[in-house]
């Protein structure tokens, strides 16, 4: 089947079997590979990525069920004069990553959160961000870089 999405304002068309998966499309396809393969389960949210806006676990949509959508990824996180997104910034600042595998979708997922909800509390963001499993940190300091991207105090 033939498939067109547009990943990151670039659209990608090509000829696809029925059954593959969203994150393989945008890894294999059309070659972004910030977005990782983790369980292919849904259980750990390292492919997660924006939907026309919102974030899904990749390895859960079909790339037929992505055609003529609008897919995000985190290398195409808009960030300001050719900067790196504010989410970015804050997980670098705030060690808000150790080993980095999960990082990719945390900052999409955390992304969405902020869209939804521009100031959130931190067990917001914790609630938020609980189906992306970080299996290097307590995830402390990733709500402390959620909360410093949004513009509030980052708890020490």
């Amino acid at each position: 089947m033939r498939v067109t999405i547009e990943i990151n304002g670039r659209t990608v068309t090509e000829e696809v079997e029925d059954r593959m998966l969203l994150v393989h499309f945008v890894r294999d396809v059309a070659g972004l590979t910030a977005t990782n393969v983790g369980c292919d389960t849904t259980s750990c949210g390292a492919c997660t990525v924006l939907l026309d806006g919102e974030s899904v676990k990749s390895c859960t949509v079909l790339a037929a069920q992505a055609d003529g959508r609008r897919v995000t990824t985190l290398e195409g996180l808009p960030g300001e004069n050719g900067r790196r997104h504010p989410l970015q910034r804050a997980f670098s600042e705030q060690h808000g990553l150790q080993c980095g595998f999960c990082t990719p979708g945390m900052i999409m997922a955390a992304a969405s959160l902020l869209n939804e909800n521009p100031e959130p509390t931190r067990e917001q963001v914790r609630q938020g961000l609980e189906g992306n499993l970080c299996r290097c940190t307590g995830y402390h300091n990733i709500v402390n870089a959620v909360m410093a991207a949004s513009g509030q105090e980052a708890e020490k």
